[in-house]
């Protein structure tokens, strides 16, 4: 029903900006006050809620101060009250001071509680006068609700039956009939606020069916929402949100599924499991070591304050509260959000709906986020924010081995020189209205068995005459970043970016004239470079080459990111340590070839770098390949019907595709495939050698004409087209 009232709500025009009243613009439906006797398992469920409202942390001294200076009208002198627009509405602060308020009163500060409490119903006959409504659809329907909601349910009974009539009504707005519940991220987030306003008056009926609702919304989607592949999508356009509204959806149902366990309320186990998968294979998956978020997996929210801070261990525990579910993986998350010592079991996935390969190890974390003309290469910057994300889907790639390489530092970053990236270097980047379009080329994928894998981005910049074909290579100690075809008819250079973090310690340096230097600060065009150590991660170049590296301060601000009205143009200076390849101007099938070894001190990275394990077999326009000698591991991109040779081994396939074999000696014991483009049925690959496998996805005949074992492989479908496959293989 609620789809349908909504699908009214749009059909009719009911929406911001369209001289509409506000009722109609923003509806509002109160929940009813609780008929006949109240429920125990409700009033136990009430409290529960109310206590943890009551239980956050309160800072003491600012509420003594917020108390100071309450005026007697019930407004604070600092908030601007006219400002209403998109990228204003001050007034959120308001709602913010009366919950610290409250908070301080609940929990018995040493404050005077009697002016609290008068402060705080003072402030609170301040916005039910005024309810005031804003340019932003989200504070009308689900901030300002929600923190109403939360203060009604702290002061309950402190409250006159009018505040409380007039504050539900404005909590009403957030309603399984308003704009914003539109399934995706914000119908689980708004389902939670009207779950509390059923708490709030007592009504069992609504917050049974508000439960209903919940456990029906957790289903794997072909649209928006939760995915096959375990990432999140608010949108249309194909965009990861994993770590935004996925995130708000995961944390909406794993609080209310720990709050109704084992009442007659509880939610679907079946439901449950599914958010706990989703939870540590798709949200944990897009994290370093579970606990801060990967730059490469946001959108807009990167341009935020504190948005690779760690996060709270309160989902993982909710989610062991409320089902024995894959409690011990769960545990491990919980610990490592705690800064409590854990092993992180090698992990890699590709997310083949969202465009985005994350690998993790015990010792660090990477990831590659790329787009196809499947999807838009970044999300829009919606409300003015991540106004510079032009290129952050363009082949991204952070490393990170302590979590916090990256942490406050965009006000300051070049955002032309994205890790990972090859971009042309412009005077400036377009217009932010222009960042989001959709990608232009079809093979760009990845492939994995779990472990190890392979991503391929055969790409075509949305934004400049730039093609590329770019590739990486997961191993265990270390990867491989291939680059061919570069190619660009701008009239600016083009660069390929291999790091832009925080400059922590000593930058070190080494070439075929210098076996070993100390870089001072500054800016550096260096020649025949072999090696760079920074921070604790070696990047070496198996052919020495001319690289251009930047070890110094730089000066930046926060509204040069994101024009929300919190950010200004106070300076923020950071030292930065930049690492990139110039491919000069209009490049012509240009090339890079550099492997990427995390956390070595400079002792074990010089050891890796005389030592090395990788050889680049292929790296031209038809094919990439890499082969990992102690593993014996061969990775391979094939972007043409064609044959690899290497050493004993012979390898022809009949369509391009991506390739992993595992030998052992002589013999391949398995082999994973996949199809970036996710358009194939099936693929035929020749081995030469005489193999069985017994999978029914796998039929094996013998060719005895070249001698080769002919593999017809039928590749993933629907949902999962675009997804691995491994088979074991014998003789």
């Amino acid at each position: 029903m609620y789809q349908f009232i909504f699908c009214l709500i749009i059909s009719t025009g009911i929406c911001l900006g369209q001289g509409v009243d506000v009722d109609k613009q923003h509806p509002s439906v109160p929940v009813v006050i609780g008929m006949g006797a109240t429920h125990a398992e409700l009033e136990k469920v009430r409290s529960q809620v109310q206590a943890d409202l009551i239980a956050e942390a309160v800072d003491l001294p600012q509420a003594t101060a917020l108390l100071k200076a309450l005026r007697p009208d019930g407004t604070w002198p600092d908030i601007d009250y006219a400002d209403l627009s998109r990228t204003g509405f001050d007034h959120s602060r308001h709602l913010d001071h009366m919950l610290t308020l409250a908070r301080a009163y609940r929990q018995g500060a040493t404050v005077n509680k009697k002016k609290l409490k008068k402060a705080v119903l003072k402030s609170l006959d301040f916005w039910l006068a005024n309810d005031f409504i804003c340019e932003n659809w989200w504070w009308n329907e689900m901030g300002t609700p929600g923190r109403m909601i939360d203060l009604l349910l702290m002061m309950d009974e402190d409250l006159s039956p009018k505040q409380s009539e007039k504050g539900m009504y404005i909590a009403g707005r957030a309603n399984m009939a308003a704009f914003g519940a539109r399934p995706g991220g914000d119908l689980l987030q708004i389902a939670a606020m009207r779950a509390k306003q059923a708490l709030y008056y007592r009504n069992e009926e609504e917050f049974g069916n508000i439960m209903g609702l919940m456990g029906r919304e957790i289903t794997v989607s072909t649209g928006r929402g939760l995915q096959a592949d375990m990432s999140f999508q608010h949108r249309t356009d194909r965009v990861i949100s994993t770590l935004a509204y996925g995130v708000g959806f995961a944390k909406s149902y794993s609080y209310w599924a720990a709050k109704t366990a084992g009442t007659s309320f509880q939610l679907p186990e079946k439901a449950t499991q599914l958010v706990v998968d989703y939870f540590l294979d798709g949200i944990c998956q897009s994290m370093v070591y579970g606990k801060y978020p990967d730059p490469g997996a946001l959108n807009r929210e990167i341009t935020r304050a504190w948005a690779l801070s760690r996060v709270g261990d309160d989902m993982a525990g909710n989610l062991i509260k409320a089902s024995p579910y894959r409690n011990a993986e769960l545990q491990v998350i919980v610990q490592s959000r705690r800064e409590e010592p854990v092993v992180f079991e090698p992990k890699d996935a590709y997310f083949w709906h969202s465009h985005y390969y994350s690998h993790q190890r015990s010792n660090y974390f990477t990831s590659v986020r790329i787009h196809s003309d499947r999807a838009s290469n970044i999300e829009q910057p919606h409300n003015d924010e991540g106004i510079l994300n032009h290129h952050l889907g363009d082949g991204s790639n952070f490393i990170s081995v302590q979590g916090t390489e990256y942490s406050e530092i965009f006000p300051v970053w070049d955002w032309q020189k994205v890790p990972g990236t090859t971009v042309v270097q412009k005077p400036e980047l377009p217009h932010w209205k222009e960042i989001a379009k959709r990608g232009k080329r079809e093979f760009a994928g990845g492939l994995t068995d779990g472990r190890y894998g392979v991503v391929v981005f055969d790409f075509e910049s949305v934004h400049d005459p730039l093609k590329a074909k770019k590739s990486w290579f997961f191993f265990d100690k270390e990867y491989m970043c291939l680059g061919t075809s570069i190619t660009s008819t701008s009239s600016f250079p083009v660069a390929t970016t291999l790091n832009q973090s925080l400059l922590k310690g000593p930058v070190r340096v080494k070439g075929r004239f210098s076996k070993d230097s100390l870089l001072r600060q500054g800016i550096h065009d260096l020649t025949e470079v072999e090696g760079v150590w920074h921070d604790r991660v070696g990047y070496i170049f198996p052919v020495p080459r001319s690289v251009q590296l930047k070890n110094t301060s730089t000066t930046g601000n926060w509204r040069r990111i994101n024009h929300q009205l919190r950010y200004d143009r106070s300076t923020v200076k950071m030292d930065v340590f930049s690492l990139w390849l110039d491919h000069g101007i209009q490049p012509s099938d240009e090339g890079y070839e550099y492997v990427v070894v995390p956390d070595v001190d400079e002792a074990a990275w010089s050891v890796y770098e005389a030592e090395p394990v990788l050889e680049t077999v292929h790296n031209d326009g038809e094919l990439q390949a890499v082969w990992h000698k102690k593993l014996q591991l061969l990775q391979a991109i094939f972007y043409t019907p064609g044959e690899l040779k290497h050493h004993d081994l012979e390898i022809r396939v009949e369509k391009p595709c991506l390739l992993m074999l595992q030998l052992q000696g002589k013999d391949i014991t398995s082999i994973t495939v996949a199809d970036p483009t996710t358009q194939l049925e099936s693929i035929q690959i020749a081995l030469n050698g005489s193999y069985q496998v017994a999978d029914p996805q796998v039929e094996v005949r013998w060719d005895p004409i070249i001698r080769s074992s002919i593999l017809s492989v039928s590749l993933p479908e629907g949902a999962h087209a675009g997804s691995s496959l491994t088979v074991d293989l014998g003789r």
